[in-house]
């Protein structure tokens, strides 16, 4: 390890810090070099965005269930530009928090926009020399190649709606579109989803059907339907028009158009790394979304200390392996992801708890599958829960350190939980 060499990092997102913070607790000189807000599109557009009108939504659902019950007599409204306003003057708190702690953690941060010219970094037109560098731009919204679509709005548009939409049509099938879909739909907005495939198609077919037909149930979901044009007012698809303001929720591309000719870039724009994190050019990293990777803010932030710990002289590769994964909906959808198929699988409705009790009523108290091999592995976790994200990284561990799901035998939960996935690997352990 080599603690007298300067470490720049490119990028003030979820990657780009990890591996800054990695670096400065190896008392490495670091600059994080960050062109506009820290926290990167986690906190500032994406993840951060959709907990907090996600948030609302849920309310707004469980005092209508409750109001349909009997049990109050509430009538709830949205006003929605002072729910944007609300997410973010939060969202500046957090990015504060965010900031001083990189500041304490002796970290010098760089606000501008960062280049190369001639394989030298420009920051803001002055030159910054490094010993290390890791690039971690992230990504932004894929525009396709459709007529009109720039009149559509995407992620980063939603704060800066005048209100709730009362018709909105989401074009995109993956899980940006389901998690918008399933909050305007919640705020009064008639949603409908134009997917030119299936919708959440990685998902299993039961687990995607219950999300389709039960927690999604007032969208309106296309599959097999392509767009073919977009006008400020709806969107001309291969079945028909569909009035609506359009939104683009059709993938990320990686932030990586400054970087051509200076690193080695994959056919759809992500930086080539191995799983050390190395780029094309020795002692240049990357991490996170540039990379055109998982997509996800933990697969970021595990990329970022990888890079940064290689970066610092210390040996380590990415492990990819049942990497879990979340959608944020009427209840939490989450599932690891398993290669391969096959094996014995079990399927139960729901438990009543926290957040899923009064759902009984109505036959909504979600859904979990496991399947497991002969000798233990498991093939597939999903559960549909209130609080089945949290789940999910423990299994994810436990997988990972070769824990059979036989031994689940044993598993004492606590109570009450809405947790049904060890009464299944309790039961696939036994028969």
């Amino acid at each position: 390890m080599v603690s007298d060499m300067r470490c720049v990092v490119i990028g003030g997102g979820p990657a780009g810090r990890a591996a800054a913070m990695e670096l400065a607790a190896l008392d490495m000189d670091v600059i994080l070099v960050e062109k506009k807000l820290i926290g990167g599109t986690c906190l500032n557009e994406g993840c951060m965005v959709v907990c907090g009108l996600n948030d609302v939504a849920r309310f707004l659902d469980d005092a209508r269930q409750l109001s349909d019950l009997g049990v109050l007599d509430v009538e709830c409204s949205a006003d929605y530009r002072r729910i944007a306003g609300g997410v973010k003057r939060t969202l500046e708190r957090i990015r504060h928090v965010t900031e001083r702690e990189t500041l304490d953690a002796g970290i010098e941060i760089v606000y501008g926009v960062a280049e190369f010219e001639d394989d030298r970094l420009l920051v803001e037109g002055e030159e910054m020399d490094y010993d290390r560098l890791i690039i971690a731009t992230g990504a932004s919204p894929l525009i396709p190649p459709i007529e009109g679509a720039s009149k559509a709005i995407t992620y980063r548009d939603i704060l800066d709606l005048d209100g709730i939409p009362d018709k909105l049509v989401i074009i995109g099938g993956g899980v940006i579109a389901a998690e918008f879909a399933g909050i305007f739909s919640s705020f009064g907005s008639e949603v409908t989803v134009v997917s030119r495939s299936g919708f959440l198609s990685k998902l299993d077919p039961l687990i995607r059907d219950y999300v389709s037909e039960k927690v999604l149930s007032d969208v309106r979901i296309l599959e097999d339907t392509s767009t073919t044009e977009i006008d400020g007012s709806g969107v001309q698809t291969s079945g028909g028009y569909i009035e609506g303001l359009p939104m683009l929720a059709t993938g990320l591309r990686p932030n990586s158009d400054f970087l051509k000719g200076f690193l080695e870039l994959g056919p759809r724009g992500g930086v080539k790394v191995n799983d050390r994190m190395e780029t094309s050019r020795q002692n240049v990293y990357a991490a996170g979304d540039v990379t055109g990777g998982h997509g996800t803010t933990p697969v970021a932030r595990m990329e970022g200390v990888v890079a940064g710990l290689n970066a610092a002289g210390i040996e380590r590769r990415v492990d990819y392996r049942y990497l879990p994964y979340s959608i944020s909906l009427r209840y939490d959808v989450g599932f690891v992801d398993i290669p391969g198929e096959g094996g014995r699988e079990a399927v139960i409705p729901g438990l009543a708890g926290p957040g899923s009790f009064w759902g009984v009523n109505n036959g909504k108290t979600g859904i979990s599958k496991v399947r497991i091999l002969d000798d233990g592995t498991p093939s597939g976790i999903y559960s549909v829960a209130p609080g089945a994200r949290l789940i999910m990284p423990y299994l994810s561990l436990l997988m990972r350190l070769g824990v059979s799901m036989y031994e689940f035998e044993g598993f004492v939960e606590t109570h009450p939980s809405t947790d049904s996935i060890y009464k299944l690997m309790r039961f696939l352990s036994r028969y």
